[in-house]
């Protein structure tokens, strides 16, 4: 009888474990559905003087909002990447809508602004100044 009991209880126990890896699992594919429904872009950064000469090994900062589920809000996620030799830089696919890049380079004014994304591939050209003289 008592071993009865416990194979039931181990049972019962098994299935609600089931039951909610299978919820787990729902909310998961429907937090991939949200993300894969929203567009996304594909930006290649161009990091140059005003001469158009490349800027190489420029640290390039792309801010985005993220979704964050159901039950969360929207967050703003980062990447921190560098540019190559020739002053570029392919960013991952990110979401599409407002973007912030900012870019600083050793000997060179930084720069950051905002952009409204609204197609699959951008190309993004931003020309650096020179800093100020100060005496």
């Amino acid at each position: 009888m008592v071993l009865g009991l416990l194979l039931t209880g181990v049972a019962v126990a098994r299935q609600n474990n089931s039951d909610q890896s299978d919820g787990n699992a729902q909310s998961t594919q429907k937090e991939k559905k949200d993300q894969k429904s929203q567009p996304m872009v594909k930006l290649k950064i161009q990091v140059s003087t005003n001469k158009d000469k490349p800027i190489d090994n420029a640290s390039v900062y792309v801010r985005f909002n993220q979704s964050g589920g159901v039950f969360h809000h929207d967050k703003l996620a980062e990447l921190n990447l560098k540019t190559n030799q020739d002053g570029s830089v392919k960013v991952p696919e990110i979401p599409q809508g407002q973007i912030m890049i900012q870019v600083i380079a050793p000997g060179w004014h930084t720069f950051g602004k905002w952009y409204d994304i609204e197609k699959e591939e951008e190309l993004i050209q931003i020309n650096l100044e020179p800093p100020p003289h100060l005496y």
